[in-house]
């Protein structure tokens, strides 16, 4: 696999929120059949306890039967919400499935309502969070290798005795990427990571956070790893006057009951014509972002999908900014 390379991932409406009354579950399939007829690399779905929504790794598995050759990606997945030793059965279950096509950007959750609650919903305690992610992570990566038995003791996991896992496609697992943009989150991308998958607002502080994780891999001996600089990217294509300012208000206030300018203020965003949404993006291309995943903000099925074909178009121009950026 040619690292440099650009790939182009979408984010499948998997949340009820994002359906129309007429919408279902099929149309969620054929969503993601489209977006891979239409050359995306990458299909993604979200996790939460928060919204009604299919749950994650069920809906990589069906998609997975409907599609062919797109990865296959959680974005990001919670990992806190479910036993690990079961969590480890059904990724690898999943990736078998797949013929080897999954990915899992994994987080730890965020302070606030995003946060503690959805972890008090799934009865798994709030402090410790980073440790228990990382070491989740770890435990999974052992019970992959189908040996056994396996003890394991952590600051928060404790097993002994575990019964052989099931083998994932790949001996090694799927990639694991790491989300979140902070310090500390940086580092433990470098340490122990695939990829990081974060939405920093500013391309800016892209550049500077992978800067960090590769002096943090580069630390833990582990420069030569490979390494996918991700990126979660709220985008849309319009010709409306105002850049698609008011459409992306609507998307914030429907899906985070926050305006736009809160939203501004947390994740990256990618608005307006083309011309606008290629700027914008190449921005973060030259920062050394390389998986482009973008969440298409429109308020249903219908509307997300007549964004594909435009979106699959810009791949050109990407690709050329990174030959630049090379």
């Amino acid at each position: 696999m040619d690292h440099d390379a650009l790939r182009l991932g979408v984010f499948v409406p998997t949340t009820l929120a994002q359906w129309a009354p007429h919408d279902g579950p099929r149309d969620v399939l054929r969503f993601g059949v489209h977006a891979e007829r239409a050359g995306f690399d990458s299909l993604w779905v979200t996790d939460s306890l928060l919204t009604p929504r299919i749950e994650a790794l069920t809906a990589l598995t069906a998609l997975a039967s409907a599609t062919e050759r797109v990865t296959l990606g959680t974005g990001t997945l919670l990992p806190a919400l479910r036993p690990p030793v079961t969590a480890a059965q059904t990724i690898a279950s999943v990736d078998q499935l797949s013929g080897g096509r999954l990915v899992l950007a994994v987080g730890a959750g965020f302070p606030g309502r995003f946060g503690a609650p959805v972890y008090a919903m799934a009865g798994t305690p709030w402090p410790k969070r980073f440790a228990r992610l990382d070491e989740t992570v770890a435990l999974w990566r052992r019970l992959w290798t189908g040996e056994g038995p396996i003890s394991f003791h952590g600051e928060v996991l404790h097993f002994d005795d575990l019964a052989p896992g099931t083998p994932t496609f790949r001996p090694q697992g799927p990639p694991i990427w790491l989300g979140g943009a902070t310090p500390a989150a940086q580092a433990r991308a470098g340490r122990h990571y695939d990829g990081w998958f974060p939405y920093p607002p500013d391309p800016a502080d892209y550049g500077t956070g992978l800067a960090a994780i590769r002096a943090s891999a580069a630390a833990a001996g582990r420069s030569d790893a490979a390494f996918t600089p991700a990126l979660f990217v709220n985008v849309l294509l319009t010709g409306a006057a105002d850049g698609g300012r008011a459409a992306l208000d609507a998307y914030a206030r429907a899906t985070y009951g926050r305006p736009v300018e809160e939203m501004e203020q947390i994740q990256a965003n990618a608005a307006g014509t083309p011309d606008a949404v290629v700027d914008k993006l190449g921005r973060y291309v030259a920062a050394g972002a390389r998986h482009l995943v973008f969440r298409i903000a429109a308020l249903d099925i219908a509307g997300q999908a007549a964004q594909l074909d435009g979106l699959a178009e810009l791949r050109g121009r990407l690709d050329a900014l990174v030959r630049v950026a090379v």
